[in-house]
């Protein structure tokens, strides 16, 4: 029996031989949702969503790239000083020239695309000298917490109360009398195995046990 998997797009169940991996998202699609590349013209190369992000791409502001940074920036410093050309860097295309001649493309007026960028942002401009080609943004609120966030870190409702911890036992110290007791238990069982110890039952060394008879000892020598 062939092995069998569902289309990406579709979701229909085909045969793997009858799927068909594009070439730009890696995923399998069957015949039906594939279609030509337009820049190669290699036929049954790209998916149906591959090909309309490639015809009709989304349309992302231009200024989008300046909010994201000046965001960053927001949670280490209140004060943030920039070059027309480091913008230019940052946002990924010239600024008009409108920037570098007038300072009133730099009014802090909501109605402006370009000014929206820094105000959503919680800054404002501060300076601008077009001498120098600088802009000087000051931090006026803190930046937008965003989902990952505000799901890790909500606030509380109640007061914090810590859980309660049991004070450590301290260890009993023995009184005189049970330490008494004890060393007279000690002495007693000591006693009691000297005593079954005395006699005939009295241990002789390994040597005498060797050499010499049980009952015979050998004589003193000079």
């Amino acid at each position: 029996m062939p092995l069998k998997d569902e289309c990406s797009l579709c979701g229909r169940v085909f045969p793997l031989y009858r799927l068909k991996r594009c070439q730009r998202c890696g995923r399998l699609y069957c015949r039906d949702c594939m279609t030509t590349d337009v820049r190669t013209g290699e036929p049954e190369a790209l998916c149906l969503n591959c090909a309309r992000r490639i015809v009709s791409p989304t349309k992302r502001w231009k200024y989008e790239p300046l909010k994201r940074y000046l965001q960053r920036r927001g949670y280490f410093t209140d004060h943030v000083a920039l070059s027309f050309a480091r913008i230019d860097g940052i946002i990924g295309d010239n600024l008009p020239m409108n920037a570098y001649k007038t300072q009133t493309w730099w009014n802090n007026s909501p109605s402006s695309a370009h000014a929206r960028a820094w105000l959503e942002a919680g800054w404002r401009v501060e300076q601008v000298n077009l001498e120098k080609g600088t802009v000087t943004f000051i931090k006026t609120a803190k930046p937008p917490t965003t989902r990952r966030e505000k799901r890790r870190f909500k606030p509380l409702e109640k007061p914090f109360k810590p859980a309660p911890v049991k004070p450590l036992r301290r260890r009993r110290v023995p009184s005189k009398t049970k330490l008494a007791k004890m060393y007279a238990r000690l002495k007693n069982l000591e006693r009691q195995r000297k005593s079954q110890l005395r006699g005939k039952f009295k241990p002789r060394p390994a040597l005498e046990k060797r050499l010499f008879k049980p009952e015979k000892k050998p004589a003193a020598t000079d």
